[in-house]
């Protein structure tokens, strides 16, 4: 299937590992240039080098960019730089780590403004930025997307992710707020929501657990499994997948849309 992503432009924000790094490597493989984003210059040139070999694409298709998504006027230059490196941006993947795990009586105020700065208002900042680029695409090209990668804690709330259960679902607000109303410049507007995927942040989140439960790496992950329709951990190239759907020209007539990639976690009807 032709994605119709040869020749595109995207930009991959948290891009030096997981599944920010797993999008941009889909998304290079079909095609597109790709500038990929960390706060960490050794993390992401070292991220840089690895998609180019693993996607085996020359490396001028792939742009590095150190950026803190926190800090407006640095957004702003790593959008810049990528539309003057690549001539344009078509597609837009916003993506930020994640809080830390807590209950919500466990956490302070001023952590959820944290949690808030970091997903909701980074990529508030990033579509911002992007705008006017992604409006110029989608007049010349007819192809301008925006994905926003959130948690399958926005729809079915996790019990000791409170911060990313509260900034998480103000992204689904913006989100459908934004589809409204860029939609008649011809831009699409979706979110992607992960359960349980094998990455460090997974990792992570296995480790506080084991510290209040003393359970094994292999029981919590058990535990996780089986609250899926589809009883395994999920795989950061099968999260990538999706997000390069929602990225490509098949999904032109997409947008609002919040698709969980999570084995069937979620349990909601709609």
């Amino acid at each position: 299937m032709d994605f119709g992503l040869t020749d595109r432009t995207a930009f991959v924000a948290g891009a030096s590992k997981g599944l920010g790094y797993a999008a941009a490597l889909e998304l290079a493989r079909e095609g597109c240039n790709v500038a990929l984003c960390s706060r960490d210059e050794t993390r992401i040139t070292t991220a840089a080098d690895d998609l180019r070999e693993d996607a085996d694409v020359p490396d001028d298709r792939v742009l590095p960019l150190v950026c803190d998504v926190t800090e407006e006027a640095a957004v702003q230059d790593a959008i810049q730089d990528t539309v003057d490196t690549f001539g344009g941006l078509h597609v837009l993947v916003t993506n930020a780590g994640g809080p830390p795990s807590g209950a919500a009586t466990d956490v302070e105020p001023s952590d959820y403004r944290e949690a808030v700065e970091l997903n909701l208002m980074s990529t508030i900042s990033m579509c911002e930025a992007a705008l006017p680029h992604l409006r110029s695409a989608a007049e010349t090209d007819g192809h301008a997307r925006i994905i926003m990668v959130t948690s399958v804690s926005a729809k079915q709330p996790i019990p000791t992710l409170a911060l990313s259960n509260t900034a998480r679902a103000g992204v689904q607000g913006y989100a459908k707020s934004l589809a409204e109303d860029v939609g008649p410049s011809g831009i699409t507007v979706n979110t992607v929501l992960p359960g349980y995927t094998r990455t460090a942040r997974l990792e992570d989140l296995a480790e506080d657990i084991q510290e209040d439960t003393g359970q094994s790496y292999d029981e919590i992950e058990a535990d996780w499994a089986d609250q899926n329709a589809l009883p395994r951990i999920g795989e950061p190239e099968e999260f990538a997948s999706a997000v390069t759907y929602l990225a490509s020209a098949r999904a032109g007539y997409v947008t609002g849309v919040a698709l969980p990639v999570d084995g069937g976690r979620s349990k909601h009807v709609l």
